[in-house]
């Protein structure tokens, strides 16, 4: 308390007492949440919500992450408590997410039957036997089933499928429902393999010069090249056409087009904030959830945004000035344990700014590494969305895990 703040007469401490009582081990006040009055916290209200408890250390907004409400148990003190009201563990996860409840069958009251463990809500069988709970048995050994799922490079459905009493099921990420992308009895066969980089928009394989047989390119006379992309007739090789076309990046046309003959198409067809010599501009990265291009506080330019006076950030989010004290605004930036920002970034006015020397830091409190988004073609979300927090979130017309999954039927 300032000189100001005097101890009520009403109370029987002193001014060391009374602050003794209110300071938690790391010496703050009141968890510099709050004001001290005769030995009792008494906690700030925020935007955000109420802190409370003895030294008002707690607050549960940090809860509210998990599928956009307050984690599926009951929050305390910022921490999911998950609600195991028989003792037995099975509802478990930083926001309760897992329930392996859900694995119990109905008719023995095992969990996965006695066949299999479950993990966060799903059943993974022994061999030889399969099932939602593993209640089925297979009529044929594990021995055998094993034998049958095994592809011509040593591995179970090719590590692109399932194996069910011998016989695979493939990971299919075709939309269409048809033949699919990844077939075989083994699922050896990846067709994707015969598609340009960023080539989904249609069905047309081996850059439209070849025919795709289990995932390799025959070239129709006058191609050549993996995905038949060179023309015979270029005066370049293969080598000098593709290192024309990748210039600085470490893909062909930066991962965003196709290449021929050394010169780049980008894609989407048509889509003109994809551009540069190499199409390393993409001016989609400008855009944030809603479409506004730099928030409306500044220009893109090749995929980066130049701010406006009184505004900074990656998408110009935020501004300069700030109607926050200090202990207001780090009170809305620290996590439960009371670290700022999980340690990776600064607080301004209430907000987290994740370090630019870390790329891949994100998250309110900067608590997200979006290298564990999906990959395809060696890009997060190959390139059709932006990672947030750990999940790609993909635009208009794509899905999937990665965003690898053109939906639409024509060129977007």
């Amino acid at each position: 308390p300032t000189p100001d703040e005097a101890i009520p007469s009403s109370c029987r401490l002193s001014r060391t007492e009374s602050e003794l009582r209110c300071r938690v081990p790391g010496g703050k006040l009141c968890s510099d949440r709050g004001r001290c009055e005769c030995g009792v916290c008494i906690c700030q209200v925020t935007e955000s919500g109420k802190y409370y408890g003895p030294l008002c250390e707690c607050h549960d907004w940090v809860c509210e992450i998990y599928d956009g409400k307050i984690c599926a148990g009951t929050c305390q003190c910022g921490r999911c408590k998950c609600a195991n009201s028989e003792g037995n563990g099975l509802v478990y996860g930083k926001f309760c997410e897992c329930d392996d409840r859900e694995c119990i069958d109905d008719e023995t009251e095992e969990i996965c039957t006695g066949h299999g463990k479950c993990y966060c809500g799903n059943c993974y069988c022994e061999a030889g036997w399969h099932g939602d709970k593993c209640e089925f048995q297979c009529d044929i050994t594990p021995w055998e089933i094993k034998k049958r799922c095994t592809s011509p490079d040593g591995k179970i459905c090719s590590n692109r499928g399932t194996c069910v009493c011998g016989e695979c099921t493939c990971h299919d990420v075709d939309p269409t429902g048809d033949w699919g992308d990844i077939h075989g009895d083994t699922c050896e066969c990846d067709e994707r393999n015969c598609k340009a980089v960023y080539d989904r928009y249609s069905d047309d394989f081996c850059s439209g010069h070849g025919q795709c047989n289990c995932g390799r390119c025959d070239c129709k006379e006058g191609w050549t090249g993996k995905k038949c992309e060179h023309p015979h007739s270029c005066p370049l090789s293969v080598e000098e056409s593709a290192k024309k076309c990748q210039g600085n990046s470490d893909l062909p046309c930066s991962g965003r087009g196709k290449c021929e003959c050394g010169q780049c198409t980008c894609f989407p067809p048509g889509d003109n904030r994809v551009h540069g010599k190499n199409c390393e501009c993409d001016d989609r990265q400008c855009e944030n959830a809603d479409g506004d291009v730099c928030g409306g506080h500044g220009i893109c330019s090749c995929g980066r945004c130049i701010c406006q006076d009184g505004w900074f950030g990656k998408l110009c989010q935020h501004s300069r000035k700030c109607n926050m004290t200090e202990e207001e605004s780090r009170s809305l930036c620290e996590s439960a344990d009371g670290v700022l920002c999980s340690g990776k970034g600064s607080c301004h006015c209430g907000k987290c700014i994740c370090s630019p020397q870390e790329w891949y830091i994100s998250g309110d409190l900067c608590e997200c590494d979006d290298r564990d988004c999906d990959k395809h073609d060696g890009l997060i979300c190959t390139g059709n969305g932006v990672c947030s927090c750990g999940n790609c979130e993909c635009w208009e017309g794509w899905n999937g895990n990665a965003c690898e999954i053109w939906l639409g039927r024509e060129y977007p």
